[in-house]
C-alpha cells in the first residue's frame, strides 16, 4: 500500500511540474509575439540610465528653458484655443482601423518595432491619426532604441494633453491628443537635450505628412 501511494504521489508531482513549466512557456511565448521573437515587453517603460539616447544627442546636464515653468513629465498641459472634436464610440469605430480604435480609444500599447514610422527621417510632421492636429515634428524625432517613435517634445505644448496613468502596476506619464483625447502613448524624463524628455508615441496613433 505504501508503494502504491508512493508511486501515485510521484506521478502528481511529476505532472504538476511538467504544467508548471508548459505555462511558463506559454506566457513567454506571448510576451514575445510582434517583437521578432526577442524579449521585448509589450509595454514602454523608464529606460536603464544611460541608455536608449543616441550618442549625438546624450549628455550632461539639461537645458529645461525649451519648457517653461511648470513643465515635465508630470506636468498637465494646457489645450488653449483647441477646439474640441467629439464623437460618439460608434462613430469612432466607423472612422479608425481596429489597430487605431484599440490605441487611440482604448489605451492600447502597439508591440516595439512593428511601426513604419521608426523608420522615417524625412522631414515632416506627425498628425494625430483620429484628427489630424499637428503633434510631433520630425526635427524633435530622436532614436531612442526603444522601439517606438520617440520625440523630445511636441510641436507646440498645448496640442498634447499630459495624465497620470496609474495602470499595469506602475505610475507613468500618460499623454493624449488635446483635440480628440485620443491615447498616444507616455512621457518619459530620459530623453536627450534641450528637454530631457522621452514622448515615447504609438506609431498607429499618428500618421506622417511629408513636408517639401
Amino acid at each position: 500500500m505504501n508503494r502504491r501511494f508512493f508511486i501515485s504521489s510521484s506521478i502528481a508531482v511529476g505532472g504538476w511540474v511538467v504544467m508548471s513549466r508548459m505555462t511558463r512557456m506559454v506566457l513567454a511565448d506571448d510576451l514575445r509575439l510582434g517583437s521578432g521573437g526577442s524579449d521585448v515587453s509589450p509595454h514602454p517603460g523608464p529606460l536603464p540610465k544611460g541608455e536608449g539616447v543616441s550618442a549625438n544627442l546624450q549628455g550632461e546636464g539639461t537645458n529645461l528653458d525649451f519648457q517653461g515653468e511648470g513643465a515635465g513629465p508630470q506636468a498637465q498641459s494646457k489645450s488653449k484655443g483647441i477646439k474640441k472634436v467629439i464623437k460618439t464610440d460608434a462613430e469612432w469605430k466607423a472612422q479608425l482601423t481596429p489597430e487605431q480604435y484599440n490605441i487611440l480609444r482604448q489605451k492600447g500599447t502597439e508591440y516595439a518595432f512593428t511601426s513604419p514610422l521608426n523608420d522615417i527621417h524625412d522631414q515632416g510632421i506627425f498628425e494625430c491619426a483620429a484628427c489630424g492636429l499637428p503633434l510631433f515634428s520630425s526635427a524633435q524625432k530622436f532614436d531612442s532604441g526603444t522601439g517606438w517613435p520617440s520625440f523630445w517634445a511636441p510641436i507646440k505644448k498645448e496640442n498634447v494633453i499630459e495624465e497620470t496613468d496609474k495602470s499595469l502596476g506602475m505610475t507613468r506619464t500618460e499623454v493624449l491628443c488635446a483635440q480628440c483625447e485620443g491615447h498616444l502613448g507616455h512621457v518619459f524624463d530620459d530623453g536627450p537635450k534641450p528637454t530631457g524628455l522621452r514622448y515615447c508615441m504609438n506609431g498607429v496613433a499618428m500618421k506622417f505628412v511629408k513636408q517639401a
